[in-house]
């Protein structure tokens, strides 16, 4: 049987609204799973049900990740963010850890791993750490812009077999501190941590690039979904 993917929804909030970009999903669906979109809720025992549902966990992008999870103050720079969301992932990302459940994340989800495990995040790259390597670029978003270094001790390097990768970039948060119980897996090319993992896990990987957006051009985008799923199976 196929494993079942849950996906974190986004959220409008002035279409009072929850949705989903189709890549999160068509992903999974590609690489041999089903994704359904959870609820947005944050009830412990909801969660749990969740949890026994389904095999693994995607967490997607959207809002900025409130700075008080991390025991800061938002600078004026800090985008929207959702406390809804925050509360949920933390519940989420609490028992899906505690049952060693398969969890990818994705751009926000890399931020919001790290800030839970105690790690910090730049609030906004363009004012606290300026850099002439593009991070957040215009459509077409399935473009890669700039380069990323892969750690050869790392799970990345052993799937993907490659020292370098080009990826795709949108984003204006990313991690500052990185979280003790994190390792990492690829750096770009200005030196930003953009992939980890959680080893003694059976799979927690989170990325700061978007293979929701490149898996249908790039082998690599592929592999990681194809990977995540496969350590969903039971």
């Amino acid at each position: 049987m196929k494993p079942i993917i849950g996906v974190v929804p986004l959220i409008d909030e002035q279409k009072e609204s929850f949705w989903m970009l189709p890549g999160y999903m068509d992903g999974i669906t590609m690489a041999g799973g089903i994704p359904i979109i959870l609820p947005l809720t944050n009830d412990k025992e909801e969660i749990s049900q969740l949890l026994d549902t389904v095999q693994g966990i995607l967490l997607t992008g959207g809002h900025d990740v409130d700075p008080s999870l991390y025991e800061e103050t938002p600078i004026p720079e800090c985008g929207a963010i959702s406390r809804e969301r925050d509360s949920m992932e933390s519940e989420l990302l609490k028992q899906a850890l505690e049952r060693d459940m398969p969890i990818l994340g994705i751009c926000r989800g890399i931020q919001f791993l790290n800030a839970y495990l105690g790690g910090t995040l730049y609030q906004d790259l363009t004012t606290q750490r300026p850099s002439d390597t593009e991070h957040h670029q215009s459509p077409p978003y399935d473009v890669p812009v700039h380069s990323v270094m892969v750690m050869e001790d790392s799970s990345l390097f052993r799937i993907l077999n490659v020292r370098s990768l080009y990826v795709n970039s949108y984003h204006h948060q990313a991690i500052k501190q990185k979280a003790d119980s994190l390792k990492t897996m690829a750096v770009s090319e200005d030196g930003i941590i953009e992939g980890v993992e959680m080893e003694g896990k059976r799979f927690v990987w989170a990325l700061q690039w978007h293979p929701e957006f490149s898996y249908k051009t790039d082998d690599n985008s592929r592999k990681i979904f194809m990977e995540f799923v496969r350590n969903c199976f039971d």
